[in-house]
């Protein structure tokens, strides 16, 4: 790559993170803004009354005006900076609106401190203890769960002043709220802005409906369509298999006796909309910085000609992919793909497989496009078509195979150099320790996973959309880059699925129905293309009637205010769990009296007096595992073995804690205690039954759904009868301190 090449690299990768970078600001704002309005109020709650429906509902519309207006002003060509500060503030305060307003009356998130949100709650008050990278749940254990998404949010709580619990949801509601304006500024530059901002809010809607419960996955989730459309463009340049000679003007030749335009055909947008040259550019194609394939943005209206586009952006025979361009020929969108990948992999495991895998099968399908081409390209009347007076050469098979190789491995490096610094300290004690438990985290198979997911075939507003994104996949797959880097993503998570359940033969999973808002985002993103180049063609088709377009825009709103207005029902369950489940200061939000969690701060309280250490000095076991969701203690035994570390012996710790309990004299369990290959308790947080201490354990039964047993083990209380114990009856519960 040469000097001038990187320097374009340079201001482009620098323009777009300045933009994404103010777009974070002012999605931060919001939040913050609107979360601290909502908590001014005392407000009924969610499950109780209906007034916060329709305050979000009033809000959504708000939100929506917002979005409407700096679409039109995007198309009129008008106020563009006010236009792209009114679709941030827009994007930022729907999420705001719709996840902030239904739980304005709790401190917690969707699905409050329940379930998975246990253990995701307890890594980032882990995390907000201290920077350090530790493990969620054991001492002394670097974590092997991802942990950027919730290293940051321990940086944002310290920043705040507030408990790691605590501070779960506003960072969450603002984390996906600074995705979405994020995915929006990749958008803008990537096509038109107005259909940018269509897309995102499109995008954005399912994404918080299906994906927010999962805040760190949907945060990744809605970037994906964007990424994957820009991944294509750094793995896929059409314009650059087989060089045609440029025209007067520095259009490229056609070559019109192609059979099939995607193999190698050159237009006037040849990286982008591959279609004749008398055909109407794709004005949603059009706009991308060159680095993905198209010239600079289109400003005129639907239907202009790729002359007249080239003519008004001033970019007549500086389309990407061109000879003699002056393009950062791709190398742009393969640090950005790289840089996002790198994300990923410190956010979401899973969601980071699965975009390595998309990008994967986007660089096989290129290079075999590419030989293609280049076979097509070898025939003597092409050769003397494409070479004619200036005697350009075609390149061999190695080329076309040997370019999306390479990009694909600097994305690769790319990838590591941003995402190894988190599980370096994993790996480092991985070495050292050749047993390690694995594929406890893939053992679970519920009935939405060994089914193929098909939202286009269900009969709502969500299935209506994914329907036409299936149907303009299909009409554009040979003529739109956008088309086919959102197939390629489909078809991804359609060969995932099939894999995952492929792989139950081997005892494990791949987790494929977590893929299922990955393909949801993607449809509506296709959906919303879908839309807008149908209601073109329709309106095209009946004479462009005067009144047409209005009748476009009302029912894009109505269906979009349907079903925004209908997340809230969607999101009921989960919303409802934050309600009921009692948060940290021991309150339930919903007015119930609270669950035994409100006798915590007294237990946390007494652990600090009799220990004299802080919390993060000390290893607790319990089987209230909630209670390490509320204050960093580590635990001796995590929630379940799917969230367990490969290196705690997940298995070995629990056949321990029953050895324990089999014990009969109080020396005998200290002398067990500390034979243990672990750092043993100091301290027992049982619940009581008659004269016995009782905990509850989990263990894997895969492949049965559920796929986790719960059973309790008994100690007697005369294993603690020694000096050597302090016990301390809180509530329902027994806290047994070690003397040390």
């Amino acid at each position: 790559m040469t000097t001038s090449r990187g320097a374009r690299v340079g201001r482009q990768v620098g323009a777009g993170i300045g933009e994404a970078v103010l777009a974070t600001v002012v999605a931060v704002l919001v939040v913050a803004v609107g979360l601290f309005a909502f908590s001014l109020v005392n407000w009924p709650a969610f499950n109780s009354s209906n007034v916060l429906r329709a305050l979000t509902t009033v809000g959504q519309v708000g939100a929506t005006v917002l979005l409407a207006v700096s679409i039109a002003l995007l198309r009129l060509r008008r106020a563009r900076r006010w236009a792209k500060l009114l679709s941030w503030a827009g994007i930022s305060a729907f999420v705001t609106v719709t996840l902030g307003l239904p739980l304005a009356a709790t401190k917690l998130y969707l699905f409050g401190i329940s379930v998975d949100q246990e253990f995701r709650t307890e890594y980032l008050t882990r995390l907000t203890d201290s920077a350090a990278l530790r493990d969620m749940t054991y001492a002394d254990l670097p974590p092997f769960y991802p942990a950027g998404w919730f290293w940051f949010g321990g940086r944002v709580a310290n920043v705040l002043g507030m408990d790691g619990w605590e501070v779960f949801k506003p960072y969450a509601i603002g984390s996906i709220a600074v995705a979405a304006v994020v995915s929006l500024a990749l958008w803008s530059r990537l096509i038109r802005a107005d259909w940018a901002v269509g897309v995102t809010a499109a995008i954005t809607a399912v994404g918080v409906t299906y994906a927010a419960p999962e805040a760190y996955g949907a945060v990744i989730a809605i970037l994906i369509p964007p990424v994957l459309v820009m991944a294509w463009g750094a793995l896929y340049r059409p314009a650059e298999l087989v060089h045609p000679t440029s025209s007067a003007s520095g259009a490229p030749v056609l070559d019109r006796s192609a059979d099939e335009p995607v193999a190698g055909t050159a237009t006037t947008d040849p990286a982008d909309t591959l279609e004749p040259a008398a055909a109407p550019a794709d004005p949603a194609d059009r706009r991308t910085v060159a680095e993905h394939g198209v010239g600079n943005e289109n400003p005129s209206a639907a239907g202009s000609t790729g002359a007249t586009a080239a003519r008004d952006s001033g970019a007549a025979g500086k389309t990407a992919g061109l000879p003699g361009a002056a393009t950062a020929g791709g190398w742009a969108a393969v640090l950005g793909t790289g840089l996002f990948l790198g994300l990923a992999a410190t956010f979401y495991t899973l969601y980071f497989a699965f975009a390595v895998f998309a990008v994967v099968l986007m660089a096989v399908v290129a290079a075999g496009l590419g030989v293609r081409a280049r076979y097509a390209a070898r025939t003597p009347r092409r050769i003397a078509a494409q070479q004619g007076a200036a005697g350009e050469k075609v390149q061999g098979i190695g080329g076309a195979i040997g370019a999306p190789l390479l990009r694909l491995v600097v994305m690769g490096v790319i990838t590591a150099l941003v995402g190894l610094p988190v599980f370096v300290p994993f790996l480092l004690r991985m070495l050292d320790n050749p047993k390690l438990e694995s594929g406890g985290a893939f053992h679970y198979l519920p009935e939405a996973g060994s089914e193929m997911p098909l939202p286009m075939a269900e009969f709502s507003l969500l299935g209506g959309l994914c329907l036409v994104g299936v149907i303009w996949l299909v009409l554009r797959a040979s003529s739109s880059r956008r088309a086919q880097s959102l197939g390629l993503g489909v078809i991804a998570v359609y060969l995932w699925s099939l894999l995952s359940m492929l792989a139950t033969v081997a005892g494990t999973t791949l987790l494929s129905f977590r893929l299922e808002p990955v393909l949801l985002v993607l449809l509506a993103a296709a959906g919303a293309f879908g839309f807008v180049e149908g209601a073109r063609a329709v309106y095209q088709a009946l004479n462009e009637p005067a009144r047409f377009r209005w009748v476009a825009i009302v029912l894009a709103t109505v269906g979009a205010l349907a079903y925004c207005q209908n997340i809230p029902h969607i999101l009921a369950p989960e919303i409802t769990t934050a309600y009921t489940d009692t948060d940290g200061d021991g309150h339930r939000a919903d007015q119930r009296d609270p669950a035994a969690v409100r006798h915590y701060h007294h237990i946390d309280d007494a652990l600090r007096d009799q220990t004299g250490r802080e919390p993060s000095e000390n290893v607790l076991l319990t089987g209230d595992t909630t209670f390490l969701a509320y204050y960093p203690y580590f635990g001796f035994q995590g929630l379940t073995s799917h969230y367990a570390n490969p290196l705690a012996d997940y298995a070995d710790r629990s056949a321990t804690v029953e050895a324990w309990s089999e014990l009969e004299t109080p020396q005998e369990l200290l002398d067990a205690m500390a034979a243990a290959p672990w750092r043993g308790p100091d301290a027992f947080l049982f619940r009581r039954s008659g004269d016995d201490y009782t905990l509850r354990l989990a263990a894997d039964v895969y492949p049965n759904d559920p796929n986790v047993r719960r059973y309790t083990v008994t100690f007697p209380a005369a294993l603690f009868d020694d000096p050597r114990f302090t016990t301390t009856d809180i509530g329902p519960f027994s806290l047994i301190v070690v003397k040390r």
